[in-house]
């Protein structure tokens, strides 16, 4: 899934409400243009070269906001094609909703760009355009897809868990995580369902639409008879992250 995502388009469009709109959806954060402007970049104006310079600090911060994991929005004007070059790949949003904005420099200065990802026109909501963002930025899960399972306490998910369940999705494709309910039942067992469910689509945004987390019953057994069309394999990981998991697991079973 694209990280570093780009709304823009002239003043007036709607960039912060569509940005505000999408960024929960993602878990992302967002870099308003004119917030930077105001904290980090007063020493630039409003000429070519400084918009250039701003797009370019913005690209930057946003980099590393990927780099650490993250997904970000950029709500930005980006006027012309040379401030998109400096700002750097993106998955870009351009509203086009008005034929001007309130600035006349920015609008003698403004380009529609050559390149987008998702064009928003004058009707529909924010909410709206946000939805079409997210099917394009998170394709959904297809259950008919071969998938492999991986059934789980997940109290807590780490790195470890992490780890096994990106071998599925190399070796399968997609998966499905299986989260047993065991909340609740001794003190190795505090988290409930949907506070593992965070944890493990935060840990795997990067993996968007090709997993899918479901409830299970405290599954304790599994029993199959003759080949149904599935097969059972332990996936063996490595020993550092298998020391990492251990130590996790006798720190939460220490925990008061």
């Amino acid at each position: 899934m694209p990280r570093k995502i780009l709304i823009m388009g002239l003043p007036g469009a709607g960039k912060t409400t569509l940005a505000k709109a999408l960024a929960p959806l993602l878990n992302a954060v967002i870099f308003n243009a004119d917030a930077v402007r105001t904290n980090l970049s007063r020493d630039l104006g409003f000429s070519l070269e400084d918009r250039i310079e701003h797009a370019r600090r913005m690209g930057w911060m946003c980099d590393r906001v990927v780099e650490a994991g993250g997904t970000v929005i950029a709500d930005f004007i980006c006027p012309t094609e040379q401030t998109r070059a400096a700002f750097g790949e993106a998955f870009t949003i351009w509203l086009d909703r008005i034929a001007a904005g309130r600035f006349e420099d920015t609008n003698r200065m403004f380009v529609p760009p050559g390149r987008f990802d998702l064009r928003v026109g004058p009707q529909g909501t924010p909410q709206y355009w946000a939805e079409q963002a997210l099917a394009l930025l998170r394709p959904p899960f297809d259950p008919q897809k071969p998938t492999a399972l991986f059934v789980g306490r997940y109290q807590p998910f780490h790195a470890g868990h992490q780890r096994l369940i990106e071998e599925g999705l190399r070796r399968i494709g997609q998966v499905c995580i299986a989260v047993r309910n065991t909340h609740g039942i001794d003190i190795k067992n505090p988290l409930p369902y949907f506070a593992v469910k965070q944890r493990i689509e935060t840990a795997l945004s990067a993996h968007a639409g090709r997993f899918v987390v479901v409830p299970l019953p405290n599954i304790t057994n599994v029993f199959y008879g003759r080949d149904v069309g599935y097969k059972v394999e332990r996936i063996e990981l490595d020993e550092a992250t298998e020391a990492i998991s251990a130590s996790k697991m006798r720190g939460l079973s220490a925990a008061p």
